[in-house]
């Protein structure tokens, strides 16, 4: 039976890998993984339907799609801005990812905190709710009145991740820009404003005490291995501890499309390996959005 990856989720709270046809495997900390990519890394198709030409895509490539899925997965996208008639309830959220890394979003209301979970969010909390057309065009207004991104690199979450703050400071960054956004005029006539509740994802991801970064994979290849003890996971990254004593992140992302069989838990990793990358200095964020 072949195992072919689909990432990572974050159903019910808790990670786990999906697999071609439904499958998943909960993940826990603590737990050693080890396991080879097999064959040649092939399209995983879009909104649950398989790629007609099992496309073989590069390796470095994080969507993972041929470019046909990849225009159906954003054909009916809110985050692409090609789903805007969706009656459901919209949530309007701050998310803090490291000191001076904070982003506003939107998020249908009925998938509670999974976004937060699958971007890497440490620290968040709700500003309000409303229709889909009234959040996103908060969410445009409370951007600019605020000075933060709608996106944070990945790299940059990952690096801020060895290094967090304590908790008070964390909550503290989050709710002094929940005053903030409450002090800007206009967008609570469209949506209900809702109280500052901080939600910490640190003890979810397994945060505390990780090691200093020394390096991400950057692809899987046939025949490659990736081996070592699961310290954390974040969005779609796993911190893990490696034979070598590395600790070493892996974007899940890499790994949708391969066929994945297993190897043994000494073995060492062999698949490309790029130098950490340092965290950038907060006061720069501005300057690079």
């Amino acid at each position: 039976m072949e195992w072919r990856c689909r990432g990572i989720t974050w159903s019910g709270g808790a990670p786990g890998l999906r697999w071609r046809g439904g499958r998943v495997s909960s993940l826990a900390y603590g737990q050693g993984l080890a396991f080879r990519a097999v064959g040649a890394r092939r399209c995983p198709g879009a909104r649950g339907n398989r790629c007609p030409l099992e496309a073989v895509v590069p390796g470095r490539a994080t969507g993972g799609r041929c470019a046909e899925c990849a225009r159906l997965d954003r054909a009916h996208s809110v985050a692409a801005d090609t789903f805007l008639d969706d009656p459901q309830p919209y949530r309007v959220y701050l998310a803090w990812f490291g000191p001076g890394m904070t982003k506003v979003g939107i998020t249908a209301e009925a998938r509670g905190e999974a976004r937060l979970l699958e971007q890497g969010a440490v620290t968040f909390s709700w500003l309000g709710r409303g229709p889909l057309m009234a959040a996103r065009r908060t969410e445009e207004v409370l951007r600019q009145a605020l000075g933060v991104p709608d996106r944070v690199a990945y790299e940059r979450k990952r690096a801020a991740r060895h290094t967090l703050p304590a908790a008070p400071v964390r909550v503290g960054e989050v709710e002094e820009l929940h005053r903030r956004a409450g002090a800007v005029g206009g967008w609570t006539e469209t949506l209900e404003p809702l109280e500052f509740a901080p939600r910490d994802h640190v003890e979810v991801f397994g945060l505390d005490g990780l090691p200093p970064l020394d390096g991400t994979v950057t692809e899987l290849v046939d025949g490659g291995v990736v081996s070592g003890r699961l310290l954390a996971a974040a969005g779609p990254d796993l911190h893990l501890l490696d034979p070598g004593g590395r600790c070493l992140a892996l974007d899940t992302r890499l790994m949708s499309g391969w066929a994945l069989q297993g190897a043994g838990a000494g073995d060492a990793m062999s698949v490309p390996v790029a130098e950490a990358v340092p965290a950038v200095d907060p006061s720069t964020q501005g300057e690079l959005f």
